[in-house]
């Protein structure tokens, strides 16, 4: 019986969300990714598009056929994505948050590779490099996981919920503890299969936990859904890196 890899069909739905609420949200300025370039002529066409190549992507990819035509278009619409993220970057250098924007973006770049570089059906032996290119980035950006999160504690402790014992500190250092060492262990390669799976369940768990009872009492404010999709997109990339320790090297170490 063969396995099956969940990874690229997550982050593709994650996609397809993410284009249904540009047309549903059309308003230019409430779109951070598309903010930077809002003084060009008819900046919602530019924004349409990006809806587009993202329905699209995110439908391609859920196919073993058109997985790489699918990854290729989410991949250049999020590597434009943080390319408009720098020159935040360049302005307020000292505010993660800039940084952190970035990061995010090329995580969602870095699914896209190893998806990209992984055999499949098509083409046995894949592209190692790039898959390796996207893997290592990846674990670059869960270190900025980690960064912003120690640098916004307080904030990161807020979105808690209160119900949570033991404390909604506690969650904050924990999780952010856990997006360090899942870091190490992706970069070392020691249980990084296990890490990965940890880091998709904590994922996964902040969108179920903190989004999502977000989005159901404000379902009027687009940050709260792109925020849950954002974090479905990101789980998505920690499981296909699950998948491609798994279908390279099934006997990954674990422990």
């Amino acid at each position: 019986m063969s396995r099956i890899y969940l990874g690229r069909h997550v982050y593709g739905f994650a996609a397809v969300m993410f284009g249904i609420l540009a047309f549903l949200w059309r308003d230019v300025k409430l779109w951070r990714q598309i903010i930077p370039i809002g003084k060009v002529p008819h900046p919602e066409i530019v924004l349409y598009i990006a809806a587009a190549i993202q329905l699209f992507g995110g439908l391609a990819i859920q196919w073993a056929a058109a997985r790489r035509v699918g990854a290729f278009s989410l991949g250049s619409i999020y590597s434009i994505f943080a390319l408009l993220s720098v020159p935040e970057i360049i302005a307020r250098p000292l505010t993660y948050n800039s940084w952190g924007n970035f990061f995010e973006q090329l995580s969602l770049v870095s699914g896209t590779l190893i998806i990209f570089g992984a055999p499949g059906p098509d083409n046995r032996e894949g592209a190692p490099r790039l898959a390796r290119i996207g893997y290592v980035s990846f674990g670059v950006c869960v270190v900025s996981f980690a960064l912003e999160q120690l640098a916004y504690l307080s904030a990161t402790a807020s979105l808690v919920p209160k119900w949570v014992p033991p404390g909604q500190m506690f969650w904050a250092v924990t999780t952010t503890i856990a997006f360090a060492l899942a870091a190490i262990a992706i970069f070392f390669g020691r249980a990084a299969l296990l890490a990965s799976r940890l880091l998709t369940v904590m994922l996964i768990g902040f969108g179920l936990l903190v989004w999502l009872p977000i989005v159901i009492s404000h379902p009027h404010t687009l940050f709260n859904w792109t925020e849950s999709a954002e974090t479905l997109a990101i789980a998505g990339v920690a499981l296909i890196v699950t998948d491609f320790l798994t279908q390279t090297n099934p006997r990954v170490s674990d422990s």
